[in-house]
């Protein structure tokens, strides 16, 4: 199928993630080019190891872990894999995002529940299974830093909540003008971001071209980050409601019949 004929979309997934997206364009008749803009590293030092084993050890002692990203559900299922060799009676088991759901789904063998057509933290803590969590215990599986929002809602709402965080996200740097160029020689058509962190460091990576780059259609996994996209001045905003494959490769489809 050829529904993306002449089209040549920018990938910016993180180091090692791009590769189920560039294929799914290139099956679709596109063309993909690759532009990391972040490096996702576990975090592997004495004491966070020592840290993060410390709290998989004691996950009977939850009701509820949440899941964030993909990036969240693959270091997540691996530590509790190592630490469990039976899964913690009582533990369930949600996730932002049907992405992070099925890769969480298949690493465990275990049910997950998604946020159902959307992927931010706002979406998620709209499900009536976040109307009564008064008393309950909740871990959220993440990277460093990153919203508060999740996790502050659910406190207020009477949850203790703990983060178990699995990784950092690292900017990859470029010599000042190389994205420009990259869009220019490879007559590049969209951009794709899957994360708001993916967002700012685009910003900070076209700063000498910003005008330029704005001028290309962006496409972007939320709601929330379509509105970060239009404020920081990118002109044609696309939000795929979704970071998987699917939701991207028909976002592009309709996008590429509007600019024929």
């Amino acid at each position: 199928m050829d529904r993306l004929k002449d089209l040549i979309v920018l990938v910016t997934r993180p180091i090692g993630q791009q590769q189920a997206l560039c294929n799914a364009i290139d099956k679709a008749g596109g063309k993909s080019v690759h532009l990391p803009l972040l490096d996702i590293v576990a975090l592997t030092d004495a004491k966070q190891s020592l840290m993060i084993r410390s709290k998989i050890q004691n996950l009977e002692q939850y009701q509820l872990a949440i899941f964030v990203s993909t990036n969240a559900a693959r270091l997540g299922a691996q530590w509790i894999d190592t630490c469990w060799p039976q899964f913690p009676a009582g533990l369930s088991l949600m996730a932002i995002g049907s992405s992070t759901a099925e890769t969480l789904a298949n690493l465990l063998g275990q049910p997950v529940s998604d946020s159902r057509g959307g992927i931010g933290s706002e979406d998620f803590l709209s499900q009536p299974e976040f109307d009564d969590v008064n008393g309950k215990k909740v871990a959220i599986f993440r990277g460093k830093g990153g919203r508060e929002l999740l996790a502050e809602t659910l406190r207020n709402r009477g949850a203790q909540v703990d983060y178990i965080e699995l990784y950092e996200r690292n900017r990859v740097d470029y010599t000042t003008g190389h994205v420009a160029r990259l869009v220019r020689d490879k007559r590049i058509n969209a951009l794709v971001v899957t994360s708001g962190e993916s967002l700012a460091a685009l910003q900070a990576s076209v700063s000498d071209n910003k005008e330029e780059i704005c001028l290309l259609p962006l496409l972007v996994p939320s709601e929330r980050i379509a509105r970060q996209a239009i404020d920081s001045g990118f002109n044609r905003v696309v939000n795929t409601r979704g970071a998987g494959e699917e939701a991207i490769i028909a976002a592009l489809g309709t996008l590429w019949n509007s600019l024929k």
